[in-house]
């Protein structure tokens, strides 16, 4: 489990990340609500929850369409939210914080969500790229007119044999991800969330570039 005790007083290290005029920004995308709690899709969610956790937040505070809470993380002030805009939406919220903040998208900006192709266990980091199919982050790249925006997708897609991988398998849907998930894929996720912790505090502190190297090798399960 990350400590939370990794993050740092500005006097200890200097943040290597954004514009170092505001908060950075991490944003974990999901739908508000009891319902969808423990469902794939709120992995975002789940994600500022248990960043939240460790840096002794609690996420309650209302702006921007979204829920908040602020901290530091490696000297530099963090802001995370959660949009109650529901998925689809998403980009409403996170268009509004960046606006709020004056934030840089491609430097000040990290999005947090789930991942259909994506094995569960896994997690990858990416600064840019198209948000195929899934909808939250096709919100936030319409939003903020750009693809040029850092990303943390968590895997949540079924371990398929390799044989029916081969055939293409059958890729689960929108069922699958707004059901809640099942006691032994909430244990994995719950020790990927301890990691997906670490890689946010390693991109506060020392930017993507070491975080993906140190964590997206660890992860393999497709793009």
């Amino acid at each position: 489990m990350a400590d939370a005790s990794q993050s740092v007083s500005a006097g200890e290290s200097k943040p290597l990340v954004g514009s170092r005029k505001g908060p950075f920004l991490i944003v974990g995308l999901g739908n508000p609500g009891l319902e969808y709690l423990w469902t794939p899709h709120n992995a975002g969610f789940m994600a500022i929850d248990r960043i939240a956790q460790q840096e002794g937040v609690v996420v309650s505070n209302r702006r921007c369409r979204a829920t908040t809470a602020s901290c530091r993380i490696a000297g530099r002030d963090v802001v995370l939210a959660k949009p109650e805009t529901f998925m689809n939406l998403s980009g409403t919220a996170v268009a509004a914080l960046v606006h709020e903040f004056e934030a840089d998208p491609a430097h000040d900006l990290l999005v947090i969500y789930d991942e259909l192709d994506l094995v569960l266990g896994t997690f990858k980091i990416r600064e840019r790229g198209s948000p195929a199919g899934h909808n939250g982050a096709r919100s936030v790249t319409s939003a903020l007119g750009s693809q040029e925006w850092l990303r943390l997708r968590i895997g949540v897609g079924p371990d398929l044999p390799p044989e029916a991988r081969e055939a293409g398998g059958k890729r689960p849907g929108r069922d699958y991800l707004l059901s809640p998930m099942r006691k032994a894929d909430l244990a994995v996720l719950d020790e990927v969330l301890d990691r997906v912790a670490a890689a946010t505090r390693r991109i506060v502190q020392d930017g993507p570039g070491p975080a993906m190297n140190e964590f997206n090798r660890r992860n393999e399960g497709g793009e």
